[in-house]
């Protein structure tokens, strides 16, 4: 299990002051991604056009390049604006295999301080069940603090 409250201080550290969303983006997923052996692939997808995720920062192998709102896990979270914790990625409809090595996943909605859907946070393993609740909420509690004043 993550070190979150480390994580959450090491981030915070870092990104102090920073209003840019793909330098907020490119920081966390590094941070995150080192943070646990569950996290396979770490990253941010981000809002394209209405409907359209585009591939962001990420540590890992490559993504997806692109996720319509109606597809995957991802789209899923940007449609609903809902945390998806899925422990088996085999079993979620429609789930788009950028990597045939996930087996779950967890993916989190990133807003600003206004409420403006800026993209989500991926984040696969490589191991079934590998997320839970609490990360899902560490990791929200994260990005809230961080992308409040992005742009």
């Amino acid at each position: 299990m993550a070190d979150y409250a480390t994580l959450a201080r090491t981030i915070a550290a870092l990104t102090e002051g920073e209003k840019d969303a793909v330098a907020l983006m490119a920081t966390i997923a590094c941070e995150v991604h080192s943070a646990d052996d569950r996290f396979d692939w770490t990253g941010f997808y981000r809002v394209y056009t209405p409907g359209v995720l585009k591939i962001g920062p990420y540590q890992g192998g490559h993504g997806c390049l692109t996720i319509p709102f109606d597809k995957g896990v991802c789209g899923a979270a940007a449609r609903t604006g809902q945390v998806q914790l899925v422990a088996d990625v085999d079993a979620f409809p429609g789930h788009i295999a950028c990597a045939a090595s996930t087996r779950s996943e967890l993916v989190i909605p990133v807003r600003n301080g206004r409420g403006s859907l800026l993209g989500v946070l991926d984040i696969d393993s490589d191991q079934p069940d590998a997320f839970t609740q609490e990360d899902a909420d560490q990791l929200q509690s994260i990005l809230d603090k961080a992308f409040v004043f992005a742009r």
